[in-house]
């Protein structure tokens, strides 16, 4: 069968090296993919903002399955204008979409269903913002509604610094805001957990930690992610099942009011406070990089569940899963997440040992002449696989020596909590 993969991330390198691995696999084709996929796939330029040029490929060239990878077209809802077509598409509607493209829609669901999540309130405007932080306890939460690419969220230690963030979300720096979102801070430990719904069965797709932050020590402005690790040290069979029955289970059931079912991964984001889960945020895809950290742990072949997704028979598959600890550290160019240079070269691509246990999937990269170039925040992910944690971040620190890119960073102390 033919495949196409929309995106050009880590994420999108992730589920390409894992489905070509596939006997069912004929072709995949990556829209717009990077230097890593155009050597397992052929990556083809098309207009992402325009659904009749994707539809016209996918139908011109028989592609069988498309996977939606980031969350931009999903919000926007290609999966609804693929379908029209009979086309299958592997992820959410724009509809269910609405968890990650809308903070303020998950809030109601939250508040509708009884699903746990830190309090907060909705602001329209500018005044209203700031009256309500004049008399609040710090530290404070303010999030854009909309999309941010993961940097739309302000932890504000003052007024000063929420009153910056008021400024920046209200003039546009992640578009038009109609509203703004202030919460409660909560004090935990985040943790992101993945489900796999055909729109009727659900099952869980593993956890991760995820570090959001620039700098070491979880420090600096928000990014992407810097890396993750998995599975997450907090998770246990108790609050696994609390998870699922006071977040997962009540937001598909408020999905389905909406007469909507979802199909795709969903990806919660999750405090932890004394065994007990509050929802964050939703992403209505899988997260990068905890995609590339939880992939090569999958035994299972991953076209054969996205396939049981669309046709509604998940529950016919097995999902199995290597015991090993995962662990990825991202290489950025160097200024993310603010202002980078983009195609830099980047050498010695060739020295990495890439095997069962170690692995190196693409982002902002691009391939030229044979030669590879920067040309994304979010460059590189380094990916190790062991018995435990230590060896798994050795790998990779092995790895990354060898690399030595010097217009690079990354953060050394991935997994710092699982490492101490």
């Amino acid at each position: 069968m033919k495949v196409g993969i929309i995106g050009s991330g880590g994420r999108e390198h992730a589920i390409c090296k894992s489905i070509v691995k596939s006997k069912k696999i004929e072709k995949v084709y990556c829209f717009p993919g990077n230097a890593g996929t155009a050597d397992i796939a052929e990556n083809i330029k098309l207009d992402l903002e325009n659904f009749e040029n994707i539809k016209n490929f996918v139908l011109e060239n028989k592609i069988n399955l498309v996977i939606v990878g980031p969350e931009k077209p999903l919000v926007e809802g290609l999966v609804d204008y693929l379908e029209k077509f009979n086309i299958k598409v592997f992820g959410p509607n724009k509809i269910a979409s609405q968890l990650e493209g809308s903070k303020i829609f998950t809030k109601k669901l939250c508040e509708k269903f009884n699903i746990p999540t830190a309090k907060f309130g909705i602001f329209k405007t500018k005044i209203d913002a700031r009256n309500f932080i004049n008399n609040s306890n710090y530290p404070i939460v303010i999030k854009a509604d909309n999309l941010a690419s993961g940097k739309g969220v302000y932890i504000c230690n003052n007024e000063n610094e929420a009153n910056s963030a008021i400024e920046e979300i209200f003039n546009g720096k992640f578009g038009k805001a109609e509203n703004l979102l202030i919460e409660e801070f909560l004090e935990g430990e985040e943790m992101s957990f993945f489900i796999i719904s055909d729109g009727k069965n659900i099952k869980t797709f593993e956890t991760a930690q995820d570090h959001k932050r620039v700098l070491e020590g979880d420090k600096g402005k928000n990014t992407g992610g810097m890396g993750a690790y998995s599975p997450s040290r907090l998770i246990n069979p108790e609050l696994e099942n609390r998870i699922i029955k006071k977040i997962i289970n009540p937001t598909l059931k408020g999905l389905s009011e909406l007469g909507c079912e979802y199909k795709g991964f969903l990806y919660a984001g999750l405090m932890i406070i004394n065994n007990e889960p509050y929802l964050i945020e939703y992403n209505v895809r899988m997260g990068d990089p905890e995609c590339q950290t939880i992939l090569p742990k999958l035994n299972t072949d991953l076209i054969e569940i996205f396939l049981a997704c669309c046709d509604k028979k998940l529950q016919d598959i097995k999902l199995s899963w290597s015991n090993k600890k995962s662990l990825c550290v991202v290489i950025c160019s160097k200024g993310y997440p603010d202002n980078y240079n983009k195609y830099v070269e980047i050498k010695d691509l060739e020295n990495i040992n890439l095997d069962e246990n170690n692995h190196l999937f693409h982002a902002g990269t691009e391939k030229r002449d044979k030669k590879i170039y920067a040309v994304g925040g979010r460059v590189l992910n380094c990916v190790g696989l062991s018995e435990n944690f230590a060896d798994a971040k050795k790998n990779v620190m092995n790895n990354l020596k060898k690399l030595d890119w010097s217009e690079g960073f990354y953060r050394k102390d991935i997994g710092h909590k699982v490492l101490k």
